[in-house]
């Protein structure tokens, strides 16, 4: 048993703890910027919870986040009632906010000057895989901290990698959000044409799916898009927070993503038609407007 801190209570942080206290067996202590939250957590599992991220983190053999962005991150670490403050020496900072490789890489070595280790380890699956523990945890950081932090994150995980050094984590989930980006769109063109050519649409998902076609998203999001229900996943809003990280990256490293640039103007669209809290296979809608 290791004694853990969890900062952010979010969708994804309010499982993600939970899995850290009643699978994993941890000491665990949580923060959120809205304590009945936090207060609400320690009711059904335990534990304990604190005011400030500073006083959470203190003592503690890891600590987690999860919160919004690299301002949110820099906060909760940096700021002065941040983490880093009150974390001991050889203590482990991992962090699995979706945020962008320079932060990233910014409190690894802020960290150094600490005495801490640092990683960053975003997280794919989205609310379904925490609740279910069996989130894709993607790490930048050293092997050796890498070693010791992975049995803990094991936790809330189906899958932890380590894909290089700090920020590379980051970078992966960039990818990540890119892939996803291109098959939405694609299947959504796919359903609207289907539709629009008389096609009983789960006969074809039925048939297609088991081809070259298949993947996560025809599996879990065909019938919902189908159906034209939009709440079952990430949201718009969060999605396009993060294409705007992979474009900023891509702009910084060279890359060309034209198709990513296109259809964040998509999510663009279906934000303006209400939709900035439906999950990312709204992109169906906009066609169907």
């Amino acid at each position: 048993m290791a004694s853990v801190a969890f900062l952010g209570l979010g969708v994804m942080g309010y499982p993600m703890a939970a899995h850290l206290k009643n699978k994993g067996g941890h000491d665990v202590t949580v923060y959120n910027r809205s304590a009945a939250k936090a207060q609400k957590w320690v009711g059904e599992h335990g534990g304990s919870h604190a005011p400030t991220p500073r006083e959470a983190a203190k003592d503690k053999d890891f600590v987690f986040s999860c919160v919004g962005n690299d301002d949110d991150l820099r906060s909760v670490t940096i700021g002065p009632d941040g983490a880093f403050q009150s974390m001991k020496k050889g203590a482990i900072y991992i962090d699995n906010t979706t945020a962008s490789a320079e932060v990233a890489r910014e409190l690894g070595e802020k960290a150094t000057e600490y005495g801490i280790s640092f990683l960053d380890a975003p997280v794919s699956g989205g609310q379904a895989g925490a609740e279910n523990g069996a989130l894709t945890v993607m790490v930048g950081g050293e092997q050796d901290v890498f070693d010791k932090a992975k049995p803990v994150i094991d936790a809330y995980a189906k899958m932890v990698g380590l894909m290089g050094a700090t920020g590379a984590g980051q970078l992966t989930k960039m990818i990540n959000q890119i892939c996803i980006a291109g098959l939405v769109q694609g299947l959504a063109e796919g359903i609207h044409f289907g539709k629009k050519a008389g096609l009983d649409i789960e006969k074809v998902v039925e048939v297609i799916s088991k081809g070259a076609a298949g993947s996560w998203q025809m599996e879990n999001r065909h019938k919902t898009m189908n159906a034209g229900k939009y709440d079952f996943g990430f949201a718009v809003d969060w999605m396009r927070k993060d294409l705007g990280i992979c474009l900023t990256e891509a702009d910084r490293n060279g890359a060309s993503l034209p198709v990513t640039a296109l259809v964040d103007q998509f999510y663009k669209d279906v934000q303006g038609m209400g939709g900035k809290r439906w999950d990312t296979s709204s992109l169906l809608a906009r066609l169907e407007k």
